[in-house]
C-alpha cells in the first residue's frame, strides 16, 4: 500500500515545557489532551511528533531518538535557529535542550541534531544522503574534525570528541589554515559544552588569530557560530 505514515512518540517530563520548546523551533501544537494520559502533537509542515508526559523521567538518561529526512536540512536548521534566537535570545548548544548545527563536509551528509527537553534526539538529514564518503574521501585534519563531530554532535560525547580533536591537531600541525581554524573553533565549542569557559574563550581567540585575509570570508560563518555558542554558554546567559 502507498501513503503510510509513522509518527514517533517521545516521552518528556513536562508536557507544557516540551510544547513551548517545539513552538520555539517553529512547530505548532495541533492536539493536546490531559486525560487519561497527558499527550500532545506538534507539527511543522509534514513533520508530526507526538509527545507523551511521564513525570519524573530523567532527560539525561533518555534513549529516545528519531530520524527525520527532509529536502533541505540546512534550511530547516536556519528555521530552528532563527526561532530560538527570536524566542530565547540564543541557540542552546550545550546541555538539554540543544541545537547542533550542520557540519560542513566534503562527503554527502549534511544533517544536524536537536535534543529536546526530554533528552530525545531528532537526527535530521537530507533525503538521499548517506554516510558513504565516496571517491572524494577527506583526509588529514579535515577527517579528524568529521570523526570528532560524530562523537560530539551525533553521540553527545563531548569529552571523547575533544580528545579526538586534540590528538588530531597534534598529528597535523601543517594542515591547511582553514582546517586548523575550523578544528580550533570546534574545540572552543566543545570546551564550552563541557563548562570550561575560560579555556573555551582562549581556544576561540587562538582559532581567530589563525584566520588570514584569504580565508576570512569562507570562515566568517564558522567564526560567528562559535562566538554565539560561547556567548550562550556563559554563566548567566539567557
Amino acid at each position: 500500500m502507498a501513503g503510510e505514515r509513522m509518527y514517533p512518540i517521545l516521552t518528556v517530563p513536562d508536557l507544557d515545557e516540551a510544547i513551548r520548546f517545539y513552538e520555539d523551533l517553529g512547530f505548532r501544537r495541533t492536539y493536546r489532551q490531559v486525560r487519561p494520559n497527558p499527550h500532545a502533537v506538534v507539527e511543522l509542515e509534514d513533520i508530526g511528533i507526538h509527545l507523551s508526559a511521564v513525570p519524573g523521567i530523567d532527560p539525561a538518561a533518555s534513549l529516545g531518538s528519531v530520524i527525520i529526512t527532509v529536502p533541505d536540512a540546512e534550511a530547516l536548521y536556519r528555521t530552528f535557529a532563527d526561532g530560538l534566537r527570536r524566542t530565547r535570545g540564543r541557540i542552546p548548544s550545550a546541555g538539554i535542550p540543544r541545537l547542533l548545527r550542520p557540519r560542513r563536509k566534503q562527503g554527502t551528509t549534511s544533517g544536524f541534531s536537536v535534543v529536546d527537553v526530554g533528552g530525545n534526539w531528532l537526527r535530521i538529514s537530507r533525503i538521499g544522503d548517506t554516510e558513504d564518503d565516496g571517491p572524494e574521501r577527506v583526509t588529514g585534519l579535515a577527517r579528524v574534525l568529521e570523526v570528532a563531530a560524530r562523537q560530539g554532535d551525533a553521540r553527545g560525547d563531548h569529552r571523547v570528541a575533544l580528545d579526538v580533536l586534540d590528538r588530531g591537531l597534534a598529528r597535523h600541525p601543517e594542515a591547511p589554515a582553514a582546517d586548523r581554524v575550523r578544528a580550533g573553533l570546534y574545540r572552543a565549542e566543545l570546551l564550552a559544552r563541557l563548562g570550561d569557559h575560560a579555556l573555551a574563550r582562549a581556544a576561540l581567540e587562538r582559532a581567530e588569530s589563525l584566520v588570514g585575509a584569504t580565508e576570512a570570508a569562507a570562515l566568517a560563518e564558522d567564526v560567528a557560530h562559535a562566538r554565539e555558542v560561547l556567548a550562550g554558554a556563559e554563566p548567566g546567559a539567557p
